[in-house]
């Protein structure tokens, strides 16, 4: 019984204009009208990566998480209604939507939507990017990795390591708490944030050309205000990568070069050197509301050579290693 990658998200918004121009000309995505009501978006050969609905809230409407084998739907659905959790079967209409071939969902203790499914349909015609890319970091990956703001992280911790299998990776308390989880080689497809909020924090997308990130870095710089962490290099997961902010007010990570582990021989441990090795300046912050410290960490951590490492962990062997399936 397995979950094995983040296959989707939804999101709610009424700012489908916006969008259809974030996601299609900046991130790159190839967008799919589905009636009026909502907006869908390819990253691959999946029917269908990112779907934005039409309806109030600006927010994150559901995770999709894949499962290795269709009888792991009812295992995991068993294991949670033992737990006391709400299990719902996704009707034929809901799979047809998702593009799956079925699918159970339930909700988290903080009331994010997670939908489990098997099958996902794959679209006949090739991806087309929305704007000249050499495509993303998807395949057995997944689609990226989904960030969620907690309030409570000792009720939310439990529920998807110990209800849904999802493994730390590792974790941090300073500035704040950062919990990083991974159900593939993707060093996190998962991560919470301890900020006491309820939210979506961010949704990362990885391409597989550090060149279509920094022409996408120019492309928002034209925008006022869109840019919310500026280029930078993450500690643990060695992404180099710029924050935008999406039409909802949630961010959206644009990265390249992600951290590939091996999840039988990695030992989950806490990080001490703060989120970044250099840059991901926070241009929404204040001075005073935390920019400052954790500029003064990254500052710290350039003092003391803090470094990726530069041969064992190469994002092009990388990148050629996933394109493999290896």
């Amino acid at each position: 019984m397995a979950i094995n990658a983040l296959g989707y998200l939804g999101v709610r918004s009424d700012k489908l204009d916006d969008w259809g121009d974030f996601a299609g000309k900046l991130l790159g995505m190839q967008k799919i009208d589905r009636g009026g009501k909502a907006l869908a978006f390819r990253m691959d050969d999946r029917q269908q990566r990112l779907l934005v609905s039409d309806e109030p809230g600006e927010t994150l409407a559901f995770m999709g998480w894949e499962v290795e084998h269709k009888s792991d739907l009812e295992l995991y659905a068993a294991r949670l209604d033992v737990a006391g959790v709400r299990v719902q079967t996704g009707s034929k209409d809901l799979c047809d939507r998702r593009f799956v071939d079925s699918l159970i969902w339930f909700e988290d203790p903080g009331g994010n939507r997670v939908e489990l499914f098997y099958g996902p349909m794959i679209a006949s015609d090739p991806f087309v990017p929305g704007r000249p890319i050499d495509g993303f970091m998807t395949g057995p990956l997944g689609m990226g990795h989904a960030v969620l703001h907690v309030k409570e992280i000792e009720v939310m911790m439990p529920f998807y390591r110990d209800l849904l299998d999802f493994h730390v990776s590792d974790f941090g308390l300073e500035p704040y708490g950062l919990y990083f989880f991974h159900v593939n080689n993707r060093h996190h497809s998962f991560a919470m944030v301890g900020s006491g909020q309820i939210g979506f924090h961010h949704f990362m997308v990885e391409f597989q050309n550090l060149d279509d990130v920094g022409q996408g870095y120019d492309l928002a710089q034209l925008e006022e205000g869109r840019v919310a962490y500026t280029l930078g290099r993450h500690t643990n997961d060695y992404m180099t990568s710029y924050y935008a902010n999406s039409p909802s007010g949630f961010f959206v990570e644009n990265g390249w070069g992600g951290r590939i582990i091996d999840p039988e021989t990695w030992e989950p441990h806490q990080t001490h050197d703060g989120p970044s090795f250099w840059g991901h300046e926070r241009l929404y912050l204040t001075e005073e509301g935390g920019r400052k410290r954790l500029r003064d960490m990254r500052l710290d951590a350039a003092a003391r050579g803090v470094r990726a490492p530069q041969v064992a962990d190469c994002p092009w062997l990388y990148g050629e290693l996933a394109k493999q399936g290896h």
